[in-house]
């Protein structure tokens, strides 16, 4: 399947003082870029700042696209299928 229609499952958990959001997964388009998971996190919490992670462990560069960030988290970290596991956090 093509990058262009493959989607990815973002899965997002909030972690400190972060509030939990009434849909926690949602598919996004593999060819998007993570600057739109962001943007969406910050619409949804009316919030500027943010901190982003994939599985705790990496804050990913905006520019990098969400098909990359699956096939990397999935790899390293042996998850499976196609979703990848967001944690928010905010200061």
């Amino acid at each position: 399947m093509a990058s262009e229609t493959r989607k990815v499952v973002i899965h997002l958990r909030a972690t400190g003082d972060a509030p939990i959001l009434k849909q926690a997964k949602f598919k996004i388009a593999g060819s998007d870029k993570f600057v739109k998971v962001i943007d969406f996190l910050r619409r949804q919490l009316h919030r500027e700042t943010l901190f982003v992670y994939v599985n705790s462990a990496f804050s990913p560069n905006p520019d990098e696209l969400v098909l990359d960030l699956c096939n990397v988290s999935c790899s390293l970290y042996g998850i499976l299928g196609d979703e990848i596991f967001v944690i928010r956090q905010i200061y």
